[in-house]
């Protein structure tokens, strides 16, 4: 597939201008977007840069990580700190990412979202509360494998990373993760099904298949 170089910003602007005339086709008032990629590289900033796109062209978004929607230790260290079927199947509660985000975004939702769950840190609730997002809003869920789930998305954008890349930019201590994303690809085909496709293995010099995938 043939790639194009382009900038972090200017790829925040033309995913943004994309949002701006992007209908949802299942009747909804908010367009549902998925920033998919390993942490190595990192959808959350491509997210945020989306976001702060959207905002100075007057359109309000709401960024949400998957890594507010962990499940307690307890469930998914169950079979020990690294796991492989457990970080794959069992890591990322995505019944509450149902419930608790794109439910309020479907049709005949009330738009009240919940921008986490969980804290990993803490291994607590965070208690925060619900954000309303306006008709009209984008949800930008950045994480690994958003992809496999079925979620009702408008746009999907995957962040990929060669074998090579993906080791240099994990750290040591989550080297054991890397099985898992060679698994995600053969199951899934990110790079063949996202809407959008974006090379990251240079940090400075990102390239993307541009917008003609998504139509």
């Amino acid at each position: 597939m043939r790639l194009e170089a382009i900038t972090w910003d200017r790829l925040g602007d033309r995913l943004a201008e994309r949002l701006l005339d992007l209908k949802p086709t299942d009747g909804s008032t908010w367009t549902r977007v998925a920033l998919d990629g390993a942490p190595a590289a990192r959808p959350g900033d491509l997210a945020e840069r989306v976001g702060e796109a959207l905002r100075v062209r007057g359109r309000p978004s709401l960024v949400v990580g998957t890594e507010g929607f962990l499940r307690p230790a307890s469930l998914r260290l169950e079979y020990g700190h690294q796991d492989i079927e457990s970080y794959y199947n069992g890591w990322y509660d995505t019944g509450a990412l149902w419930r608790e985000v794109f439910d309020p975004l479907g049709p005949g939702g009330d738009g009240r979202v919940l921008p986490d769950l969980w804290d990993p840190v803490t291994d607590r609730a965070t208690r925060s509360p619900y954000v309303p997002l306006p008709p009209g809003g984008a949800l930008l869920l950045h994480g690994p494998f958003l992809l496999r789930h079925w979620f009702p998305l408008d746009l999907s954008v995957h962040l990929v990373l060669t074998p090579g890349a993906l080791r240099r930019r994990t750290p040591e201590s989550e080297q054991w993760t890397l099985p898992v994303f060679e698994r995600y690809d053969e199951e899934t085909d990110p790079s063949g099904t996202a809407d959008v496709l974006v090379r990251a293995d240079d940090p400075r010099h990102p390239a993307w298949s541009g917008l003609t995938r998504s139509g």
